[in-house]
């Protein structure tokens, strides 16, 4: 690379890729790019004899009910995560949720808090956590929350809608202030909840509730929340049930969750010192926000740096926050936007998710690939924004990947279902993007849709359709749990997590798709532009052999292999030729590295 080159790279942040930065000391140091994040449903991973008993909502028979999961039982699976090469762990929320009124669910998810301030007893105490957190950083793992502001349990109801859900209501047609139907006047003086109106003043106004629904708290319930602010109906926008589009996937109620005010400064002041809490109380590495592109985006303006400061106050200078904030276009543009204008540093990359899923699938060419990362020039911080974005191909919201395989190929062997996820881990790994492993991938798991069925246990399964579904790879003997360090996809990902971890250029490399002839082989490098270190990665989607040859940097000849077969040489200057077996993948290096 020329030194004007070099210049525009650093000019488009790519400098602060390069390998040559120093190897953090310990987890503390370590910048979000350099992690590997396994993610666990904490009441389905690990378990001990007896946990949970006694407690309302468990019934591990039952699919959507508390099954035992603890956080003491799964501080004794970290090493089993490591294994992996994750250095970072993100586990469901562990706040005290509200059993609901109805009996065919539970919140054993986490994300039906109705205290915020203790951790649930269904997945231990706070010792048990501090415990967890404390093995964690023993052994270099980071912990990430996860975290909820846009709703709370579900405690409000409305006068209106005895049989509820009720329908949203909207501000044009039922506005904050009007004239009501006895010809009182509702709210009088109250400016509206736009930025520039969201000041403590204006919202004194905002006194009467009744502005499209009269909600109220039914008795018994007035303290059923904690803080006790969260026990208050004007700190909620009781606008009916939303219908995910237009403003109501703002201001609606999530399903029948009662959805905050978060406009109001008062919600904004009670998230922030919420969730600084347990930073200060806990020394946790960071938090993945829940249902985030259903909060205005004035509130994360101001809500983000804060917890960010205050974590670089309790010295945690590497705290990072990543929001779930999909339209379910999975449309890069627009995740791009939402982190310019939310400044969220990270958000789950549903763009990278869904794309690679229609690939490994076959419902899209290998030609698509390039389309996840076409707005990364306009993610906050440009090129090195789009670096930090979180990458996934399985999630407990929309299914496994293995899922939505067999989904399209109901009569695809096995063997080739595996060979198709393993290979779409091995883009997770080394392209562009912080990868997240969904647990129990790595056991072969499959699942039968999408939500709970996605959901499965790691430990021994009493729930019938988990005990009877489909795994890839040696199915374990009933009553057996799924830790199996001998499954291939173990293995597997246990490589590709030893070789991220080994190499930086892997990690924090110029991303550059590599055009190729070969139907079905997707060709990228991830460069360091300060030593001109490159790595060329090929993953063949075919079901036969490809080859082909890239475009690679002209400054050296000498390559070797770290996966696959790699040709020890150039067949021309600037020109490298890749040969991949069919689902198969090979990453390839130009020079001697450590």
């Amino acid at each position: 690379m020329s030194r004007f080159q070099l210049i525009r790279a650093c000019l488009a942040g790519l400098c602060l890729l390069g390998a040559a930065l120093p190897a953090a000391a310990s987890y503390l140091d370590r910048p979000f790019i350099d992690d590997t994040l396994y993610f666990l449903v904490l009441d389905r991973f690990a378990k001990n004899e007896g946990d949970g008993t006694g407690l309302p909502g468990l019934d591990p028979t039952q699919l959507r009910f508390y099954h035992g999961g603890t956080l003491k039982a799964a501080s004794e699976k970290l090493d089993y995560i490591k294994g992996l090469g994750a250095t970072a762990v993100w586990i469901t929320p562990i706040f005290v949720n509200r059993l609901p009124d109805h009996a065919d669910s539970t919140g054993y998810h986490g994300y039906w808090i109705s205290d915020f301030l203790h951790v649930d007893p269904h997945f231990g105490t706070e010792q048990d956590l501090q415990h967890f957190i404390a093995e964690a950083h023993k052994r270099d793992i980071k912990v990430f929350f996860d975290i909820v502001v846009n709703h709370t349990a579900d405690v409000i109801r409305y006068k209106e809608c005895p049989d509820r859900p009720c329908p949203y209501r909207g501000k044009a047609d039922f506005p904050y202030s009007r004239q009501a139907a006895d010809g009182k006047s509702i709210n009088p003086g109250f400016e509206g909840d736009d930025a520039a109106h969201q000041t403590e003043a204006n919202f004194a106004r905002l006194s009467a509730m009744n502005y499209a629904y009269t909600p109220y708290i039914p008795a018994g319930l007035e303290h059923a929340k904690n803080p006790d602010w969260l026990n208050d109906i004007r700190y909620y926008h009781n606008r009916g049930a939303s219908t995910f589009e237009g403003e109501s996937a703002t201001y609606g109620d999530f399903g029948t969750l009662d959805d905050l005010f978060t406009e109001n400064p008062r919600v904004l002041r009670g998230m922030v010192e919420i969730y600084q809490y347990w930073i200060d109380q806990f020394h946790i590495d960071g938090y993945r926000i829940d249902t985030a592109r259903h909060v205005n985006v004035a509130f994360w303006q101001s809500f983000i740096p804060q917890i960010l400061d205050f974590a670089k106050s309790r010295g945690i200078p590497n705290f990072f926050i990543f929001g779930e904030a999909t339209d379910f276009s999975n449309d890069s543009v627009r995740l791009a936007l939402y982190s310019r204008e939310a400044k969220f540093p990270g958000t789950l990359d549903f763009a990278f998710f869904g794309e690679v899923a229609r690939i490994v699938s076959g419902q899209s060419d290998a030609s698509a690939f390039d389309h996840i990362f076409q707005a990364d020039s306009l993610y906050e911080g440009g090129f090195a924004g789009a670096a930090n974005q979180p990458t996934f191909v399985s999630n407990h919201d929309f299914g496994r990947l293995a899922y939505l395989i067999r989904k399209q190929h109901p009569t695809m062997p096995p063997e080739e279902v595996m060979a198709r996820v393993r290979i779409a881990h091995a883009l997770l790994f080394f392209a562009r993007g912080v990868p997240i492993l969904y647990y129990g991938d790595e056991q072969g798991f499959i699942g039968t849709g999408q939500d709970a069925q996605g959901r499965q246990d790691m430990f021994a399964t009493q729930v019938p359709v988990f005990a009877g579904e489909e795994v890839l790879g040696p199915r374990v003997a009933s009553g057996q749990d799924h830790f199996n360090r001998a499954h291939p996809l173990y293995r597997a990902f246990a490589e590709m997590g030893a070789l991220r971890n080994r190499f930086a250029t892997l990690r924090r490399g110029q991303f550059i798709l590599r055009p190729n002839s070969a139907e079905g082989l997707i060709t990228f490098s991830r460069l360091d532009p300060a030593t001109g270190e490159e790595f060329v990665v090929a993953v063949n989607t075919a079901t036969a052999p490809r080859d082909a040859t890239v475009e690679v940097g002209y400054g050296a000849s000498a390559w070797r292999t770290e996966h696959g077969a790699c040709a020890p040489h150039v067949s021309s200057p600037g020109s490298y030729r890749v040969a991949v077996p069919a689902l198969d993948y090979a990453v390839c290096v130009n020079r001697k590295s450590p």
